[in-house]
């Protein structure tokens, strides 16, 4: 893959290139408020290897069985549609340091954000507003999403952001738009093979917030992921981040041996740095992503359901497929659809 010019290694980053550049300038100083970005400008552009067929569920009791069921498809109107409609723009959370799902393109005019997410998003404002570029950008930590919705900051997360049992309780998820998983990101030179016993002793990096967390808070293999302040004069943590580009920061710099995150975003960070590659044949995890809403904004749920139908339509000419092939292709190559919608049943 070709790197985007602007982004060649800045400093003394041991001889790392690619992403850090990008990375040192907007990750971690990016990553600490909820920070209102620009209005939608540009155009339109899991590894589930086909579409399927829909299915439905029972109804989500109050024990959590199936959370990638979601609410039916409807294009009707409700509440957060006409509040959306009043104000005139979509406000979604987003990130703009995740190469080619949401980034700043340092070529574009304005640095015009870009990637697959940020092509869902204009869809959905598309189909809302009638106007793809009818949206207001708020780029997010990780560890803030959930807040950012709860607050009433965004009206949805587009930020491949996990759909799990322990996260529907607290938004409204969408079906899923993608299949990934975790994985173990590390230097090509590093002794670790992967999500096992080589990471015994190894300093791991994960976002706050995050899947890897959790999987590595069930199952460390004796890897050291949680900081402990008692020894250190530093004011952050280094082993868990508000965002997880800034692992990779801390990779580059030497501070973490290795990082866990979803492999759908570790494979472009590896795609811009010839140091790095994922470690172990697969991820250890199967995860899907879904578009976030808050808890009660079902006419929203139901209409990004209904855009997504849409956007999963015609096979290899879907809107999916264009987005798939023109961002995550390279990196996440076989990929033939997207993963097939799971409704709950009335």
């Amino acid at each position: 893959m070709t790197r985007p010019k602007g982004w060649a290694a800045r400093g003394r980053l041991r001889g790392w290139g690619g992403v850090t550049g990008m990375a040192v300038a907007c990750a971690v100083t990016a990553s600490l408020t909820l920070l209102p970005l620009a209005h939608g400008e540009g155009s339109l552009g899991g590894l589930h290897t086909g579409q399927g067929a829909t299915s439905a569920v029972p109804a989500m009791a109050e024990e959590c069985e199936d959370p990638e069921a979601s609410l039916p498809a409807s294009s009707a109107d409700g509440p957060s549609i006409e509040k959306i409609r009043k104000r005139g723009k979509l406000i979604a959370g987003v990130d703009q340091n995740s190469f080619r799902w949401g980034y700043r393109n340092p070529e574009a005019e304005s640095g015009t954000l870009e990637g697959f997410d940020i092509d869902l998003v204009r869809a959905i404002a598309e189909n809302i507003l009638g106007d793809r570029d009818a949206v207001i950008f708020r780029a997010i930590p990780t560890n803030q999403r959930i807040a950012a919705l709860e607050n009433d900051k965004v009206d949805v997360v587009v930020r491949t952001m996990t759909i799990n049992c322990k996260r529907a309780e607290q938004v409204a998820f969408s079906t899923a738009y993608f299949q990934a998983g975790q994985q173990v990101l590390a230097p090509k030179k590093s002794t670790i093979t992967g999500y096992d016993e080589s990471l015994k002793g190894k300093r791991v990096c994960t976002a706050e917030g995050s899947t890897a967390y959790d999987a590595l808070n069930e199952k460390s293999f004796g890897a050291v992921f949680e900081d402990e302040h008692d020894d250190t004069e530093l004011d952050e943590d280094q082993l868990t981040v508000p965002n997880q580009l800034d692992c990779l920061v801390r990779l580059q710099l030497g501070e973490v041996d290795a990082v866990v995150t979803d492999n759908a975003l570790a494979a472009g960070q590896a795609a811009q740095d010839p140091a790095v590659e994922l470690k172990g044949d697969k991820p250890f995890t199967t995860e899907y992503y879904g578009v976030a809403a808050k808890l009660g904004a079902d006419d929203l749920v139901a209409r990004v359901n209904q855009v997504l139908a849409e956007y999963r339509q015609g096979g290899a000419d879907s809107a999916w497929m264009k987005s798939y092939r023109t961002w995550l292709a390279e990196g996440l190559p076989g990929i033939k659809g997207p993963p097939a919608p799971k409704y709950r049943s009335n």
